[in-house]
């Protein structure tokens, strides 16, 4: 099998992998199928799903009543891997515009809905500028409107590297006003003018390159069958599951995920996960975010 894959070219793995996508997440493939996804020949899609049969031979079977290939009871994935994670997060990146259906391997959408997602308007050639500079290595000067001062000014940054908070898109970057390595919102950056060559190694910044293990657990005061639903929520062993992460990114993480207060200030209930190595990573992590 191994080495039937290692044959094939990148198109017609890629087809195979769909072919396995649909059997397993909705049970069924046809030609048409193909046909819509790849814009390919009726010819090109029978031999595909031939092709796929002959490597895979228990995993589907033809039913001439619906005119398709339903997925076999002994059905084991090749191609892929499923991921449930990968599946919700198309659902999600649909339900906020930012995919269409059509751009996803799902045929049939259940209905969905999500919470209000607030997108943080980036402009497009300032993040170009900003994306130009970590290619090339350059300081880029920026007019940066900080909430620490009441109107924008003009510095020197160096970014190296993007970063995600789970609700803003950050430059991670030596600001050579301030002397530090830290955030700047990207949406907070209004223009960009000057570069030169960036004077200093990113592989300084010790918050960006050293990680911090998180190690979560339910909240104590759940009961027994709460805490164990809470460990199946979070993919738990033994109570405990453990969250890496850089140490830039620590302040974020502790806020999104609620530990950064103390567990007694809400309901187990709302909760729901405590720090256990809370004196190991320090609650009181800083707030990375370009300012001053």
């Amino acid at each position: 099998m191994n080495d039937d894959r290692a044959s094939l070219r990148w198109g017609v793995e890629r087809r195979l992998e769909f072919i396995e996508f649909r059997l397993f997440w909705e049970g069924h493939v046809n030609r048409s199928d193909l046909v819509d996804a790849f814009g390919i020949s009726v010819q090109q899609a029978s031999t595909d799903l031939n092709r796929y049969l002959g490597m895979a031979p228990n995993n589907m079977a033809y039913d001439k009543s619906a005119k398709a290939y339903v997925r076999g009871p002994d059905f084991s994935p090749v191609f892929l891997q499923p991921d449930a994670n990968r599946y919700l997060s198309h659902l999600r990146l649909v339900s906020e515009g930012i995919l269409v259906p059509s751009e996803t391997w799902i045929s049939q959408l259940p209905p969905l809905a999500a919470t209000p997602h607030l997108a943080r308007s980036v402009n497009a050639k300032i993040l170009r500028a900003v994306v130009a500079a970590i290619r090339r290595r350059e300081a880029l000067e920026i007019h940066y409107q900080s909430l620490s001062h009441p109107e924008p000014r003009w510095r020197w940054i160096s970014p190296y590297a993007i970063g995600f908070d789970g609700f803003r898109w950050h430059a991670r970057a030596y600001c050579q006003s301030d002397g530090a390595f830290k955030d700047f919102v990207l949406s907070r950056i209004l223009k960009t003018r000057g570069v030169r060559a960036a004077e200093l190694d990113p592989m300084t910044d010790a918050d960006w390159q050293d990680e911090v293990v998180l190690e979560i657990g339910p909240h104590p005061a759940l009961s027994p069958s709460q805490k164990e639903v809470i460990g199946l929520d979070y993919g738990m062993v033994d109570g405990k599951a453990e969250i890496r992460v850089r140490r830039a990114l620590l302040y974020y993480t502790l806020k999104r995920l609620g530990l950064d207060t103390d567990p007694s200030a809400r309901r187990p209930q709302d909760q729901q996960i405590v720090l256990l190595n809370s004196t190991a990573v320090g609650l009181a992590a800083r707030n990375p975010e370009g300012g001053g």
